[in-house]
């Protein structure tokens, strides 16, 4: 009997250790970005939904949300991944261009057609490329995401490249920066989230961003004139929700099926959500008495015959397999 008695003490008290042990598993994940949090900008939502999935999983880990650059800079999320400082981050990938160079090719100007040909570039060989320059370097993919955008001006609609000549502009990565200077702009960077001041105090007289940024950052307030993506928009940029290597593998296969499951609910809100910036976009600018206008045919075909000559050209001659990478980007039809 009093064995009886020690062993079910014993079995007890294994059981309460693992218990413990269970829970001290359970692991908080920091998921950063630079976009508004809590004020429907699709990329926030995103990360929540991340956040939200996991947490239902119960697979013991919580994710907590730092939105509007509150606890890393834009650029230096990547840097924080790569090192395991960072576990999540909704992030543009031609920010890690200074690092990786490829990366310029997710934000190539009329690389990507629409947001159904953006969907078909996800699987094919030229994002099997990127992808594993991002896993070798020490990054997860847990989402795919690409946002289109447009120009917008406090001086003059931005059209034909003859429109752009002595504006002062921002863009995001080499390659639309190359093509701006090569219709006579001249180039100010920053991220997004500094366009509005730059606006508001003279040191951009336009912009060249996502639609989501657009509104997000409320540039209407400072803008004249909104060239929206429309039909023929020259500005695509990839989006993904990254992970650090470092974190995912130091979790359990249970948290990170969790943590992938998670990613394409994310994605597949982001796909539809995305579509329907461009609306929203056009509506916000007009509801704010923002002209608004888009490109034609020929105006785009003209910026492409620009981009042809300045960033492709020196993505070919510069990047490292880069001429390679561009032709398997323009095989996806």
């Amino acid at each position: 009997m009093k064995k009886l008695l020690m062993s079910t003490a014993l079995a007890v008290v294994v059981g309460v250790t693992g218990a413990v042990s269970g829970l001290a598993e359970a692991k908080t994940l920091k998921a950063s970005h630079q976009w508004p949090g809590g004020k429907g900008d699709v990329r926030d939502e995103m990360v929540q939904i991340i956040a939200r999935e996991v947490g239902k999983a119960n697979v013991g880990i919580d994710v907590k949300v730092y939105p509007g650059k509150s606890l890393y800079k834009p650029k230096e999320q990547w840097g924080a991944m790569v090192k395991g400082q960072l576990d999540i981050s909704a992030f543009p990938l031609a920010y890690a261009a200074g690092r990786h160079p490829e990366f310029d090719s997710t934000l190539m100007p009329g690389l990507v057609k629409n947001h159904d040909h953006a969907k078909r570039l996800n699987s094919s060989p030229f994002m099997d490329d990127i992808k594993k320059i991002i896993n070798d370097a020490g990054v997860v993919v847990l989402a795919d995401a690409w946002l289109a955008g447009g120009f917008a001006s406090k001086k003059q609609c931005i059209l034909g490249p003859e429109t752009m000549k002595g504006q002062v502009t921002r863009a995001a990565g080499k390659a639309f920066e190359q093509m701006l200077v090569g219709a006579g702009a001249s180039i100010a960077s920053m991220p997004s989230s500094e366009i509005y001041n730059a606006l508001q105090t003279g040191v951009l007289d336009a912009a060249n961003t996502s639609s989501g940024s657009f509104v997000s950052y409320r540039i209407y307030e400072q803008a004249k004139c909104l060239t929206a993506p429309g039909a023929n928009a020259l500005w695509f940029m990839y989006e993904p929700l990254l992970m650090s290597k470092k974190s995912f593998d130091k979790l359990n296969k249970d948290q990170q099926a969790a943590l992938m499951a998670a990613g394409q609910k994310a994605e597949d809100f982001f796909f539809d959500a995305a579509k329907g910036l461009d609306d929203k976009l056009v509506k916000a600018y007009k509801d704010a008495g923002v002209e608004v206008v888009e490109m034609t045919s020929e105006q785009a075909k003209a910026w492409r015959d620009i981009a042809n000559e300045t960033s492709y050209k020196t993505f070919a001659e510069k990047v490292k397999g880069g001429d390679m990478l561009i032709k398997k980007a323009l095989a996806v039809k």
